[in-house]
Formats: C-alpha cells, structure tokens, sequence
C-alpha cells in the first residue's frame, strides 16, 4: 500500500500512513530477503539497474534500535555519524510497536499476515488477553501449553531456506526467550552483554561470515527503547543512551572499514510522549467496561475492543462522547478493508485479533484499563499509533 493512500475512514490528525512498498520496513525486508535469496544487495531506493554480483557487498549487517525515531535523529543527532550517515527515513507497520514491527523484520511478513497487531493479543486458545512476546498472561503468569509457540508463531522466519546464511545478535537476557527462539530459527544465535559487546559480536559475525563467502548479520538492540519508556522521548536519559549507541556506531565502521561491508540501522518505530493528564483510565467508565467481552488489546495507541454483541452502537456513542477531540473510531471491517495492517494472505485468526473496534489515539493521547492481578506500569514515552514521531524511523546506511 502506497504512503498516499488514506482509508475511507477518518484518520487522527497529522496521521503518517504505512508504506508497505519502497518508502517501508518491510520494503526494506524485502531487499534482505532478495539478498538472502541470492540476489546483489541493493535498497529498494536505490536505483537501477542492480549492480552487478562482484559490486555488491559480500556481507550486509542491519542493527535495529528498538525506539529510534527519525525525528528524534533529526532533532538530536546534530554531529552524530548516524545522521551524517542518513539515507532517508521509512514508515514503520501498524502498530508501530516492537510486537508487530520485529516480527515483520523476523519474518518479511506484515501484520496482517503474521498476525502480531501489538504488545496484547486476544486469543481465546490461550485464555483470553496475552502478551506474546514474553509469552505472559495480561493478568500475570504463564502462556502454557506444549505447542504454544508452533499455535502463536505458525509461520517461517525470514533465515529459514535462504541460499546465504545468517547471524542472529541479540541481547543475552532475550537470545533464549520463546520468542526469540522461534523467530531466530534458520540462523546461527549469537547472544552479547551490553553495547560493546553488540558492536564485538556484530564485527565478529561480519568477518566470519566472509571468510565463509558471505551472508547476512541481524542485531537487535532494545535499551533506547525501554528508556524512552520511563523518562520520555527527549530526556536527558534518552538523549546519552543515543550518545553511546553513536559512539558505538562508529567504532563498528572503523572496525569494518575497507571490508566492503554494508551497514544498515533503522528501527521498529519511533516515540511521543503522553503525559498523565492525556491518560484516559476506561475503568473509570464501568458502563464502557460492562459493554465489553474483554479487556482491551493492542496498544495504549491503538487499542483493539471486543464490544458484546448488540452494545456497538451504545459503545459508539460512549465513543463519541468521551473519546472526542482523543481518538478516532473505526469498526473492524473498516480497518481490515483499509490496508494499514499490509498486504498478504490474512492469519486466520487476525479478526479476533482486532477485535470489533480499534480506538485510534490522537497524538499525545493514550488508552488504558485495568484487569485484576495486572501490575501497572507507567509510560511516559509510548508508541503503537499513526503519528509522524511514531511511523517515521531512519534509514541509515554506510559502506566500510
């Protein structure tokens, strides 16, 4: 779907819709998986014709920083070699959250196929309302079950079958995960502890994958983003952990330098703030609670409802009135029809997983309820909706 291609519906203002052609992650996804398929590397900007095989560059490394923004580089990255090496900026998936977007870039997959539409899915085999990255429930304690993993995550990751090999870099406390384990299968797992220790088993993973005749190293670093969590997206927290991450980067180039080796950062989305006064608690609206079938799903950003059965158009109402000037609402056949969770053949079970309406926050505004034995977690920084500070990350890209 094209960026300039808007739904029917009525979008939150300023709305950045995802591009899943060139102008995307998963376009750029695309041009790994044809690397990784045999083909010379090259971005889907670049232009053509496509260099010839002894142009093109024998290993092709991308690190994702987990939360990097484009707006964020442009406004704090003065001097920074990640901005001096910036090649333009891409629009994340809907949501634009790690859940959905990670598994595009694991797997060459949209939403809509791989069906991952947030941090919270709703999945009636699994209990209800389940976080599946950490393979939790959303009111504590574990997704059980011997095959949970094949159930949640039936597809293929982009490592598996491909004529190059690839190296999977991720931190030491998530290399193991469920998850990660699933999702990195195909691929030779490497686990590091801290930045450094990303940046030495990165150019480590380079070197040997070109004495072996080349391949492809995927790393993954997620601290900008849990930072940005707690102290917001422009906190001095936030603005020296993109110091580091800077410095890091260009010790890799100077490590990697005359190897010919291409470089590629980018990100699963981006940031915005809200703050509590932009914090809607629909718990404290027990008559919206008692129209629903289940907690809500999704993001605080984008927030997926399962409305009971001959209550929509009292929630619309409810929606109208407390939600206005907040948020957009959009029925699931509406949202479905529209494009923005991408193309692919449909998860068999992405209905359920959109439920049958999606609140679409305003920027700044977010959505919250609260099931009991939920542990709260407060968000300064967030991500998950349309906004520019969140669908824009960069694209950078250098040639050592």
């Amino acid at each position: 779907m094209p960026a300039s291609r808007h739904p029917s519906f009525r979008l939150p203002r300023h709305a950045v819709v995802p591009d899943y052609g060139e102008g995307g992650l998963f376009g750029l996804v695309g041009a790994v998986r044809r690397f990784l398929d045999g083909e010379p590397w090259r971005l889907p900007t670049d232009p053509l014709p496509a260099p010839l095989p002894g142009d093109s560059a024998p290993v092709v490394v991308f690190i994702l920083v987990d939360g990097l923004g484009d707006l964020f580089l442009q406004r704090f990255g003065t001097g920074s070699a990640l901005l001096a090496h910036r090649a333009g900026r891409l629009t994340s998936v809907f949501p634009s959250t790690t859940a959905s977007a990670v598994t595009t870039v694991l797997t060459g997959q949209a939403p809509a196929a791989h069906g991952l539409t947030g941090w919270y899915l709703h999945d009636r085999r699994f209990g209800g309302v389940i976080a599946p990255l950490p393979m939790t429930q959303r009111a504590g304690g574990e997704v059980r079950g011997v095959l949970r993993l094949p159930r949640l995550f039936p597809y293929r990751t982009l490592f598996q079958g491909r004529r190059r090999p690839s190296v999977f870099v991720s931190p030491r406390s998530l290399a193991q995960s469920p998850y990660s384990r699933r999702h990195s299968r195909g691929a030779r797992v490497v686990a590091y502890r801290g930045l450094d220790g990303m940046i030495a088993a990165v150019a480590d993973a380079v070197m040997a994958s070109r004495d072996a005749g080349g391949g492809y190293v995927h790393a993954y670093y997620p601290n900008f983003d849990a930072l940005s969590h707690a102290h917001g997206c422009a906190s001095r927290e936030v603005v020296d952990e993109f110091g580091r991450i800077d410095t890091a980067f260009r010790a890799l180039l100077v490590r990697l330098a005359g190897s010919g080796i291409e470089v590629v950062v980018s990100a699963d989305h981006g940031f915005i703030d809200s703050p509590d006064d932009r914090l809607i608690h629909l718990d404290r609206h027990p008559e919206a609670i008692a129209m629903l079938a289940a907690p809500l799903f999704g993001e605080r950003r984008a927030a997926f409802c399962e409305v009971r059965r001959g209550a929509g158009a009292e929630f619309e109402g409810f929606v109208r009135e407390v939600f206005a000037g907040k948020a957009r609402l959009v029925r699931a056949e509406e949202l479905l029809a529209s494009g923005l969770l991408g193309p692919g053949r449909a998860h068999r079970r992405l209905r359920e997983r959109v439920g049958s309406h999606t609140l679409l926050m305003e920027t700044g505004w977010t959505v919250r309820d609260r099931v009991p034995g939920e542990r709260n977690h407060p968000m300064l920084g967030v991500h998950g909706g349309l906004s520019p500070g969140e669908m824009w990350v960069p694209l950078v890209r250098a040639r050592c």
